[in-house]
């Protein structure tokens, strides 16, 4: 309150504010912070995935205690959160966004902050940002490199308008191939957090209206004026087309996690699984783990499944989509 910018009357209006945070992986965990230190009312936390000792390095909500366990990413850093700041309403909801929930986890809000990992998500939440006219705050990190960009549907150019469509599989750099040092994670996710604070007391006048880019190593720094670059052919601003949020089942529903060797499968339908009598079905198999979240099989040595109560499964230990509907299908059944 004493920032004259926010003043009382803007922590007012953060104090009212709804904000989605969609991956509580490295970039998630800084904005969730950010969030609820700075008051924001309510802070939704949506994530797919549970927490493993290579998250430390990077993902600063969590420790060692939570990978041993393997806490759904949403559900560890709800309760770190709670722990910060009490008077904040904080919904932890551990499932994967796609386009049968998008409109769901992603309306009522003011606001959706992306600390995804992958263009499909981002395309999906920039379908339903146009959808229902929420702004969004883009961000990605690799390496020591980053980008961030706010887009305000009807007014800038949306992330479609900036890269068209999603690069093909195997040729974007990922935490696998390049790794990732923790600064630049911060540097992006603060940026956005701070954009998001601009929108949320309503002073537009400050906003940046650039994309930014960042190498910490390389002590590269560049702003890129962005407020010609809507196109009116474009397919989700433009045309009013939105291919993702109306997306082809089975490219929606299988990815390759990023940086991961892994593969997820989001059954079409989602299940109603009992993991404990799974866990029987599997135990004369192979090692079995099982918490109140998820069940983890482990097929061998290289390869695992982390099977959870909707049905959707990640498959370590593979990157090749066909193996791993081999392996779903062979033992949660497709």
């Amino acid at each position: 309150m004493l920032f004259a910018p926010i003043g009382p009357s803007g922590q007012a209006s953060l104090s009212r504010a709804r904000v989605a945070i969609v991956g509580m992986g490295a970039l998630g965990t800084v904005l969730s912070n950010h969030m609820v230190r700075a008051g924001v009312g309510y802070v939704r936390l949506i994530d797919r995935d549970f927490v493993e000792p290579s998250n430390l390095q990077r993902q600063m909500l969590y420790d060692e205690e939570d990978a041993a366990s393997s806490s759904p990413k949403a559900v560890a850093a709800a309760e770190r959160l709670r722990k910060i700041n009490s008077l904040v309403d904080i919904e932890p909801i551990v499932t994967d966004l796609n386009r049968t929930n998008a409109e769901e986890l992603l309306g009522g809000v003011d606001i959706i902050l992306d600390g995804s990992d992958n263009f499909a998500v981002r395309f999906l939440i920039n379908d339903i940002s146009l959808k229902l006219g929420i702004p969004w705050i883009y961000g990605g990190a690799v390496s020591s490199r980053g980008v961030s960009m706010t887009v305000l549907p009807g007014e800038t150019p949306c992330l479609r308008c900036m890269f068209g469509q999603a690069p093909a599989q195997g040729t974007a750099e990922t935490c696998d191939t390049s790794g990732v040092i923790g600064p630049i994670i911060h540097v992006v996710a603060s940026h956005q957090a701070a954009e998001a604070l601009k929108l949320l007391v309503g002073d537009l006048e400050h906003l940046n209206r650039k994309m930014m880019h960042w190498d910490l190593w390389h002590n590269l720094f560049s702003s890129i004026d962005v407020s010609g670059a809507r196109k009116p052919d474009c397919p989700a601003c433009g045309l009013h087309h939105l291919e993702y949020l109306e997306a082809d089942i089975e490219g929606e529903t299988i990815q390759s996690l990023c940086g991961r060797n892994s593969v997820q499968i989001q059954p079409v339908e989602p299940a109603s699984l009992n993991l404990s009598e799974r866990a029987e079905l599997l135990r004369p198999l192979g090692k079995v783990e099982l918490n109140p979240f998820l069940l983890k099989f482990h097929i061998n040595e290289e390869q695992k499944l982390v099977i959870f109560p909707d049905g959707r499964c990640i498959v370590q230990g593979t990157d090749d989509i066909v193996t791993a509907k081999s392996l779903y299908s062979r033992y949660v059944g497709m």
